[in-house]
């Protein structure tokens, strides 16, 4: 092969080698948008589905809040519903309580009084002494042997204060009387008849500080009805034998 031949090939492979480099370099130029432009939506897509599962995670606790928030509505609406009932029986109960009591002391002229006490409080005091708890429950202990009783209350304050408040101060006081009488002997309330209350009715004058105490005072008194026992303990006519 002569110097021409040889130069001519070394000269055709250095285009030919030129030429693919450029190519390869052109195809990386045009194919380099293409494949970033793929890892993007990748990238993307990959994005996607991680907020696709944290909103279908909240969606879940989502729906598992409300359904626990209605569950325990229910169970609110439910207890509501039992303790108006409770309350509208206690209510039914007070009421035919009341209408007895009003039928029993209609005519207070047909009981007498089988026991008596009075219970005393300290100066603007409504609570039970020791003292007082005593004279209750031995006064209560009366109450399974009296057939148609009542407890009847008279409840009064010594004559420091106001009308008003001296009222109210001998409202409570009674109330202490019935709720000791409620709780610790199971005397209905509807038993339990408050006659008078203030300071209108004083057993003592006011002028001492002695006859102030003895003012402070809920008297109470068991009373059965005459008029029932009688009629109790009258025979009743037998009818004749044919």
């Amino acid at each position: 092969m002569n110097k021409v031949s040889v130069a001519a090939a070394i000269l055709s492979g250095s285009l030919i080698f030129t030429a693919g480099c450029a190519t390869k370099g052109h195809v990386a130029r045009e194919t380099a948008p293409l494949i970033n432009k793929t890892n993007e939506l990748d990238d993307l897509t990959a994005k996607t589905t991680r907020d696709i599962r944290d909103l279908d995670a909240r969606t879940q606790k989502g729906i598992q809040d409300v359904n626990a928030k209605s569950d325990a509505a229910d169970k609110k609406a439910a207890d509501a519903r039992q303790q108006a009932d409770q309350a509208q029986e206690l209510a039914m109960k007070a009421s035919s309580g009341v209408d007895v009591l009003s039928n029993q002391v209609l005519n207070m002229d047909n009981y007498r009084p089988v026991a008596e006490t009075s219970v005393h409080f300290a100066f603007n005091k409504a609570d039970l002494t020791k003292k007082a708890k005593e004279a209750l429950d031995q006064l209560a202990a009366e109450v399974p042997n009296t057939k148609g009783y009542i407890l009847a209350l008279e409840g009064g304050t010594d004559s420091v204060g106001s009308e008003d408040y001296n009222y109210k101060l001998s409202e409570r006081r009674a109330q202490s009387v019935i709720q000791y009488l409620a709780t610790e002997h199971n005397i209905p309330a509807h038993k339990i008849y408050v006659i008078g209350l203030g300071k209108d009715k004083p057993v003592e004058k006011n002028n001492t500080a002695k006859g102030r105490a003895e003012n402070r005072r809920v008297d109470v008194r068991l009373m059965t009805n005459v008029v029932a026992q009688q009629q109790a303990q009258t025979p009743q006519p037998t009818t004749a034998q044919q």
